[in-house]
């Protein structure tokens, strides 16, 4: 081959797998559960070991980080609520590349001590990054100058405690998910626009006029089967599944439960949902019914040592969560036997996350816990930085990026243990 051939070749080569190369580009990475294929992450660090940067980030906000590329997208905001910005990093240096005000808030909504005014965690893919804040406006940013290229705050909804569901992309669609104390419905944006391409109510029968019972704060997940895309949405009250290309309805588990916030995981032809505070808490169910399937397609409940904040993680048929009492928990997905359930102490908002053959635990105190996928509990190792843990991390290369509470920190393997700034 040709000298100038090869290396023609040999760039398209790298070209090509750049593009391929895995981008943790939502809530809960590119799967959508907290899996990864990436290696050589790290197993032990502390504020001094394996940091590679740490950047300051004023405000306070539960938005998780996610990457695409060199760029690593995040969402803040004061206090107040009264401005809501989004803000790009160098993946490599933690330098802020774009720091964009996105809106402007007169009068925000009364938001919970324990959520904040950016929580829902950004979309990224290439060239455009969507940024949700609830009620108070969504919208679409140029990744490569920071420009906003639309945006909306006409979604009404009164969120009572403070937004917490992600917005999702499936093909043109932008999803968001609205389940407040006064409005629940689900609506889909043409993601170059912004315009409604249609919204659906709930339409759940909550059993009660209360609209603290009917809030919820969950992710929702596109699900193939038999070839057919199924909008899976935890709720308050039921759990549904729509037509991501019309929002009808397909089928309604009636889970009951209320402020259920973790994204569903699937296996195969089985979703498991947590239902948060009350009803049947963490279930398995078989997919692909239509109408009311609640008594012929929930496979199993777990009542003790469920989450009610952090999503579960399923690796070779074991399911892992870690709750707000501390406890790890593992149980069989195909039964729901428990395996075990290990007491380490803080309080799990974070979502786990699992790759390299090992599973992440990130607590609000600031420890984590890392161990090995086992039907017995296996400790690796426990790390600690300072700040606490709300969002939950995310996968660049060999890399993790932590967001605590004032923070974004690069913890990978390095020569030096002295942190770089």
């Amino acid at each position: 081959m040709p000298r100038t051939l090869s290396v023609l070749f040999l760039a398209f080569s790298a070209a090509l797998a750049a593009s391929a190369a895995e981008q943790w580009n939502q809530y809960r990475g590119p799967n959508g559960d907290g899996t990864s294929s990436a290696t050589g992450l790290p197993v032990t660090w502390s504020e001094t070991e394996n940091i590679k940067w740490k950047t300051p980030i004023r405000g306070k906000a539960w938005s998780s980080p996610v990457v695409w590329n060199d760029q690593i997208w995040l969402t803040t905001a004061p206090p107040d609520g009264k401005e809501l910005f989004a803000i790009c990093l160098d993946r490599h240096t933690g330098k802020v590349v774009h720091d964009v005000k996105v809106f402007d808030v007169e009068k925000p909504q009364f938001c919970h001590e324990r959520n904040s005014y950016a929580s829902p965690t950004p979309f990224l893919e290439e060239g455009h990054v969507y940024v949700h804040f609830g009620v108070h406006g969504t919208a679409c940013l140029d990744t490569t100058s920071g420009k906003i290229l639309w945006k909306r705050n006409d979604l009404e909804c009164n969120h009572h405690r403070g937004a917490g569901s992600s917005p999702i992309v499936w093909q043109d669609l932008l999803i968001l998910t609205f389940d407040g104390f006064d409005v629940q419905y689900v609506t889909a944006l043409n993601k170059a626009t912004g315009e409604t391409v249609w919204k659906t109510d709930r339409n759940f029968n909550y059993g009660t006029d209360n609209g603290d019972v009917m809030k919820a704060y969950g992710t929702p997940s596109v699900i193939m089967v038999d070839g057919q895309p199924e909008l899976v949405t935890p709720s308050a009250g039921s759990t549904a599944a729509y037509d991501p290309r019309t929002g009808k309805e397909l089928w309604q588990v009636k889970s009951g439960g209320m402020n259920a916030a973790g994204r569903p995981v699937v296996n195969k032809e089985t979703a498991f949902i947590g239902t948060a505070d009350g009803g049947i808490h963490l279930f398995a169910m078989k997919l692909g019914g239509r109408g009311d399937v609640t008594g012929s397609h929930v496979l199993w409940k777990l009542a003790k040592g469920y989450p009610r904040y952090a999503s579960p993680i399923l690796i070779d048929g074991l399911l892992y969560m870690g709750n707000e009492q501390g406890v790890i928990t593992c149980v069989d997905a195909e039964t729901g036997d428990v395996k075990y359930q290990k007491r380490v102490g803080g309080l799990f908002m974070s979502s786990p996350i699992y790759a390299d053959g090992k599973l992440y635990f990130f607590a609000e105190e600031g420890d984590c816990h890392v161990i090995k996928p086992g039907e017995e509990f296996e400790s690796l190792a426990t790390n600690k930085v300072p700040g606490g843990f709300m969002a939950s991390p995310a996968i660049a290369g060999k890399d993790l990026i932590l967001r605590t509470k004032d923070a974004v920190w690069c913890v990978g393997e390095v020569e030096s243990a002295t942190r770089k700034n």
